[in-house]
């Protein structure tokens, strides 16, 4: 979707045989075309990641976490202008060299759209053939109302709104997070 404003994708993270891994992809399915968002799949791996965002002018990532955070917990990250909420040496990913790795390299040769958000939705069950839990599915919802609302005509109005110091971002979740650290 290019247009005068350039390309602006909305990047769906996640393995769909891997329960709460197909977060992000339940997200884009829950949207469908409601967003006015080119609509990219990806199974997490770094480089394809990093070729997803490549040329894209705005970008919303959504992809499943693992804090120690409720099943189903939002948390919203301006990763133009806030310091990575990704934490590459925890040592869980279902994606190897995954979201964090590709966020990094992205930053450091600047490579992220000029407004990139990312939605991480807090997940409970990586397993194989696992269906989603009622947490994430939850939380996909949530996320998906939360990304249109990125784009109703009073938030657009101040700006680029495709931010937030990884604020919880649902009402039935607030409070601060349970663990400094975040992962993806």
């Amino acid at each position: 979707m290019a247009d005068s404003i350039g390309r602006r994708i909305l990047l769906c993270v996640g393995n769909p045989d891997r329960g709460d891994d197909a977060i992000g992809r339940r997200v884009g399915v829950l949207l469908g075309s409601l967003a006015p968002l080119e609509r990219v799949e990806c199974d997490g791996e770094a480089t394809r990641i990093l070729a997803a965002l490549e040329g894209a002018r705005a970008a919303i990532i959504v992809d499943a976490s693992f804090s120690g955070a409720p099943p189903g917990t939002v948390r919203r990250f301006d990763l133009d202008s806030e310091p990575a909420p990704l934490c590459a040496d925890v040592g869980w990913s279902s994606h190897g060299f995954g979201l964090a790795e590709a966020i990094g390299l992205g930053r450091a040769l600047g490579g992220l759209p000029p407004v990139c958000v990312l939605f991480a939705i807090e997940g409970e069950s990586f397993a194989p053939g696992a269906p989603l839990s009622a947490g994430a599915e939850a939380g996909a919802a949530e996320a998906a109302r939360l990304i249109l609302a990125e784009f109703s005509p009073d938030r657009r109005s101040g700006g680029p709104s495709l931010s937030t110091g990884g604020e919880i971002a649902g009402p039935e979740n607030a409070g601060p997070c349970p663990q400094d650290r975040k992962t993806l």
